[in-house]
C-alpha cells in the first residue's frame, strides 16, 4: 500500500510496502531502463498537523551501458530515503518537501519514489571499477587485452 489514508495514521505509523512496475505511470517520462519492479518498504508517520515523515528503502535493478567500454550492464538500485510531506504553505517552496493539498485525506508516496529512483540511478555506470575502456585509436575493447595499436605507434 503506497497511498495511506491519514485516518490510519492517528493510531500510529503505517507500513508502506509495495512494488512499482517499470511501466508504472510514476516512472513515465524518466527514460529509466528498470529490469523489474522497484520494491518499496517503509513507514509513514504523522509528525505534525498535516505533516508526515516517510522513511523507506527502495530496491530494484537497472539496465545501462558502461561509460568506458559501452557493454550492457545491469546494476542494483538500492537506496534509503527520508522524505517529508507537508500541506504547510510555507514549506511549499522547500525543494526537500513534497507538498500536499489541504484538506489532506491521504498521502501517496509514489511521487517521492519517482524522484528518489531518478536520483539514485546513475547516468554513467561501469561494468566494473577497473574497466579498461575502448582503444582511442581503433575502438577495440581493452578489457579483452591489448589491441596492438600501441605496438604500431612505436
Amino acid at each position: 500500500m503506497l497511498a495511506v489514508d491519514v485516518r490510519d495514521l492517528h493510531r500510529g505509523a503505517v507500513e508502506t510496502v509495495g512494488q512499482l512496475a517499470p511501466q508504472d505511470e510514476a516512472f513515465e517520462g524518466l527514460g529509466l531502463a528498470l529490469e523489474g519492479p522497484v520494491a518499496v518498504t517503509g513507514r509513514l508517520s504523522q509528525t505534525g498537523d498535516h505533516e508526515f515523515f516517510w522513511r523507506a528503502h527502495l530496491a530494484g535493478r537497472v539496465h545501462g551501458t558502461c561509460r568506458r567500454c559501452l557493454t550492457a550492464v545491469t546494476y542494483p538500485l538500492d537506496t534509503d530515503v527520508e522524505v517529508l510531506f507537508s500541506a504547510d504553505p510555507d514549506a511549499a517552496e522547500d525543494p526537500s518537501v513534497y507538498p500536499l493539498v489541504s484538506p489532506v485525506t491521504r498521502v501517496d508516496v509514489r511521487p517521492a519514489v519517482r524522484e528518489e529512483v531518478a536520483l539514485a540511478v546513475t547516468d554513467f555506470p561501469l561494468c566494473r571499477e577497473d574497466c579498461a575502456g575502448l582503444c582511442l585509436r581503433c575502438g577495440a575493447d581493452l578489457n579483452a587485452g591489448p589491441c596492438g595499436c600501441a605496438a604500431l605507434s612505436d
